[in-house]
Order: structure tokens, then sequence, then C-alpha cells
């Protein structure tokens, strides 16, 4: 992103987020109050209809094309997939960018980033600041799926909540999973039980945003449908994690889903309507921003990104 394109997303996200910084905010807000905008390479505003929305960037993933690393087995043809499409074949790379939407009096956050855990950079917090939001001002979580990726940010280093008033809502299914296998996530459940509310598929969770099921990578595992007038927008979640592996091979099993065959149905269908429709998609491990759409190519399909990838 140039500086005219940062200066221009900057007073975007000013317009949009101002009132993020009203004083009925601030008295909810942590003693300190929000900061002004800055220009940054790690936030990316845009609008969905009438809603505003901002892209935050947490980190990247670099991950080896080896065996012990990829989820995807075949390492020999996953290179050849990434030589094709220009890319180096010895890395399959991740960005991890939460999404932030303004609706209505409700300032929702989906997903939390890792908090520098999986040797990624920890980046959200600052990219909020950068959006001109303070962290007590984030009304609503909603979280797509309980990998630490995702739900590493929802305590801060402290142990305590990272966002002290927000409601933390996920899937029924996902909470239940999550409490039955904490792994080393015992005393983050234990933090944000208080705050969490759960909910089925197909729920409405503010007042625009509509929870929908895409099976496979987990038991609750959730996407969001952001819907204003006529247009809409979807949020992925881990539904699919590479913008060239899992769009052009889409039927490659993914070691990192409990269910393969209906992650594989989900990743096609995903494909196949988001193509016909041109829907617009919000990919948080795809290139930040990660904001594009699939398109048919050949045989197959393509992303293609919205903006171009920023570093």
């Amino acid at each position: 992103m140039n500086a005219h394109a940062r200066l221009a997303a900057a007073s975007l996200i000013l317009t949009l987020f101002g009132a993020a910084c009203s004083p009925e905010a601030d008295r909810k807000a942590d003693p300190v109050a929000a900061p002004a905008v800055a220009v940054s390479p790690d936030i990316h505003a845009f609008s969905i209809g009438a809603l505003q929305a901002v892209a935050l960037k947490d980190g990247e993933l670099n991950l080896a094309n080896t065996a012990e690393m990829s989820p995807w087995t075949d390492t020999t043809a996953v290179a050849g997939v990434l030589r094709a499409a220009g890319g180096a074949n010895d890395s399959i790379h991740m960005s991890i960018q939460p999404l932030l939407v303004r609706d209505g009096d409700r300032l929702v956050l989906i997903d939390t980033g890792a908090r520098g855990q999986m040797g990624t950079e920890g980046r959200l917090m600052a990219s909020l600041r950068a959006a001109g939001v303070a962290p007590g001002q984030i009304t609503d979580i909603l979280i797509s799926h309980s990998h630490a990726d995702h739900i590493g940010g929802l305590v801060g280093a402290d142990g305590g909540l990272a966002f002290p008033n927000a409601t933390i809502r996920m899937s029924a299914a996902e909470w239940a999973d999550l409490q039955a296998h904490p792994g080393d996530l015992g005393a983050l459940i234990r933090t944000v039980t208080p705050k969490v509310e759960t909910f089925a598929p197909g729920a409405v969770v503010a007042p625009n945003i509509t929870a929908v099921a895409l099976q496979g990578h987990t038991p609750g595992h959730m996407g969001y449908e952001i819907v204003s007038g006529v247009d809409r927008l979807t949020y992925l979640g881990d539904a699919m994690h590479s913008s060239v592996i899992s769009v052009q091979r889409p039927e490659w099993v993914n070691t990192w889903d409990t269910d393969s065959a209906s992650a594989v149905a989900t990743r096609q269908g995903l494909l196949e309507q988001g193509a016909s429709l041109n829907h617009r998609i919000y990919a948080p491990h795809f290139p930040f921003p990660g904001l594009g759409r699939f398109q048919r190519r050949d045989d197959g399909f393509v992303w293609v990104a919205e903006t171009a990838a920023q570093p």
C-alpha cells in the first residue's frame, strides 16, 4: 500500500469509526482513551453496503512445505501448485487477520488472532489502535472456531480478558468441544467462561450478521454472512487456509480438518456458489487484507484479490 492509499484508508477509518471514540464509548473503555487513527499497513478499511469494516493484521504463519509442517501430505504436488501460481515452492504462507465491523451501535470483532503464539507477531492490539478503537469499546466477539490462532487474543499477557466489555459468541458445538478438549487452553477457558454465549447455526448474532455452518474443520466451525442491502460478505474462518492450494485443489485432504469429507464438500460448495453468484469473500488466512472473490478458471477456480496483497 503506497503512502497516498494509506492516508486515504486512515481518513476513511476516522470517518467510519469515529463514533467508537465518543464520550459514551469512552466511559465503557479502558482508562486510556482510544488513540487517534494512524497511517498503518496493518489496517484496511472497506464497506459492506452501509456497514463499515476494517481488516486488522495480527501476524503471519510461514510453514515449510515438508511432511512435518504442511497439512497437505503430498509436498511434491503442493510445490508444483505453488510454483505454477508464481510463489515459492518451499513454503506455505498464511496471514492472520481478524475482522472489525461496526453494525449499528455494536462494534463487532470476528476472531481475535493468536496473541503472539504459534510464532506469530501478536499485532492485533496495535492494529486496533491504528483503527482508533480501544479494546474496551468492542461489544461483541464472534468466534469461528477454537484454534489458538483464532481465540488466543481473547486474553491478554496478564491472563485477563483482553476485551472486558465484549460478549464472546461461538457455536454451542464448538464451545462444548473446547471444554471437552481444553489442551493447554484451560486457563483461557476459565477466564472467558462468564462472557461466553452460545448459538446454533443460522442464528442472527448481530443485527446484520448471521452464523453459517461451514462443516469439517472443527465440530462447530462457523462462517459469518454479513449483509447490508444488496451487498454481502462471507467470512470463511478456516474453511480455507491457502489462497492457492485450498482454492485450486479443494479436493486435497487437509490434515488440520477433523472431518475431511465434510471439509472437502464445504470448500467445493463455497467455490461453486461464490463463483456463480460473485460473492465477496473475507478469508482470514489469505494474503492481507484477505478480501476478494472466487472466479472460474479453466476447469477449476482461482482467488482474485480485491486489493493487492500487502506485506
